[in-house]
């Protein structure tokens, strides 16, 4: 396998973490997405839509999109299951999933991708052309990330993961998430989500969090 990468980005970095907790290492290529290497000829051959993490298996198969990357994975290393393990813990994992992903981590991209300058004719990610970013995103997507973290507050005053009571994918996208938020969105977590700052230092300290 080959997985085309991104240091910086979120998404990508929702891969390397699940690959690191289920044990599993291949090929790396490093593509700059400031630079504009996700939108360069060479990557449009393996991914015409220019979007990071893409997965070519063995065979020439290509995947794209970060959870489906994670869902292949899941199924060809099921040790430990971070996707659920039954029908019932399988959408909850799914539906907290989802949430970390709309509330949390596409509002972070919506404050970065319309803050940043560089991004000032990339409005929208992909290999979509000249998009112009919008600045009044801005002020929306930190609204919508200060939701978030009182959101998973409340949650995680009743739950020790995202999800239950074992680390799934639905924390690797939180962690991801307010990772971005707070470093490249520079919106970090508030200091009254207590229970934020707790999941987060733990999530933190697993050696998967430093892939």
């Amino acid at each position: 396998m080959k997985l085309y990468d991104c240091e910086q980005a979120p998404n990508p970095r929702r891969v390397r973490i699940f690959m690191a907790e289920k044990g599993i290492s291949c090929e790396t290529a490093q593509l700059n997405i400031v630079q504009g290497d996700n939108l360069s000829d060479d990557f449009l051959t393996v991914n015409p839509r220019g979007l990071l993490p893409t997965l070519v298996l063995d065979d020439g198969t290509v995947l794209d999109e970060s959870v489906a990357i994670c869902r292949y994975l899941e199924e060809t290393h099921p040790e430990p299951p971070l996707m659920g393990t039954d029908a019932v813990s399988k959408a909850q994992i799914e539906s907290r999933q989802r949430h970390m992903e709309f509330e949390g981590l596409l509002a972070a991209a919506e404050t970065f991708r319309n803050a940043f300058p560089r991004f000032s004719k990339r409005g929208l990610g992909g290999n979509v052309g000249e998009v112009d970013a919008i600045p009044a995103l801005v002020e929306r997507g930190q609204a919508s990330l200060l939701r978030f973290y009182n959101r998973l507050n409340a949650h995680l005053g009743q739950s020790r993961y995202v999800a239950g009571d074992e680390f799934t994918i639905a924390d690797i996208t939180a962690l991801c998430a307010v990772d971005f938020a707070s470093v490249a969105a520079r919106v970090p977590v508030p200091d009254d989500c207590e229970n934020v700052a707790r999941w987060h230092a733990e999530v933190s300290a697993r050696p998967s969090a430093r892939a």
